[in-house]
């Protein structure tokens, strides 16, 4: 098989198909008397396969995974899959958790309304406005569930509650409120702060949790490939 049946076979174009062999996302293609590459069904199945990880898990981990398959040990060539399979699970548990967390506000966080400069408050005013103590808002802080600034003041320094703080303070409350336990709302705290491009809007968490499906589809689709990757290598010649 030339150069361009692999191409075709793919869905890359010739001039990938030399990228990705000079990658070592594929083996070494054959050489004819003539030096023309030759091809095997095994190039045409790598090149599907690392398709569908690159959109699961990006080019990069992608280029290393089909790199290391063919040179491991087969259970770690499987494990380092499943790792895959799980990073990816972990990624739609912190979406789901920063959802769940976001629920706990109400409709506010169905907009993506931009955070307003001054919109800020005193420990008095956010505890009011809350129904809260005070002294429950500096617990949050110190358990890491309230991030406020701090600001010089004649007497000393003074907290002063942003607008993520204050997303942070109403979360927590709307937590606690629901029964959730202080570790159970780290969690959700954690979550929308690694998620903080989007973590005042629901609906762009929606959208996040669709693309994650897209990607373990992906993924899923890969694996077949893979395994029969990882088995092809330890094969041995002529069998």
């Amino acid at each position: 098989m030339n150069t361009a049946a692999v191409a075709a076979a793919s869905g890359y174009s010739v001039q990938q198909v030399r990228d990705l062999e000079a990658l070592a996302v594929i083996p070494a293609a054959a050489r004819s008397r003539n030096g023309y590459r030759q091809f095997s069904a095994d190039h045409v199945r790598g090149l599907r396969a690392y398709r569908d990880l690159a959109y699961a898990v990006g080019p990069v981990e992608a280029r290393r995974a089909m790199q290391g398959i063919r040179l491991q040990p087969p259970d770690q060539a499987a494990a380092l899959i499943c790792q895959f399979h799980a990073r990816l699970n972990d990624e739609r548990e912190q979406a789901l958790t920063a959802q769940r967390a976001l629920r706990a506000i109400g409709t506010e966080a169905t907009t993506d309304a931009p955070d307003v400069e001054g919109d800020v408050m005193t420990i008095t005013e956010l505890s009011r406005a809350l129904g809260v103590r005070a002294s429950t808002l500096r617990f949050w802080e110190k358990v890491g569930l309230v991030a406020p600034e701090r600001v010089a003041t004649r007497a000393g320094t003074a907290r002063r509650y942003a607008v993520p703080a204050i997303r942070e303070a109403r979360i927590t409350a709307g937590l606690r409120a629901g029964g959730y336990r202080v570790p159970e709302v780290q969690e959700a705290i954690t979550a929308v702060r690694a998620l903080n491009d989007v973590s005042d809007s629901l609906a762009a968490l929606d959208t996040r949790l669709q693309a994650i499906g897209r990607r373990a589809l992906a993924l899923l689709r890969a694996g077949t490939l893979l395994a029969e990757i990882i088995e092809g290598a330890r094969q041995p010649q002529g069998s």
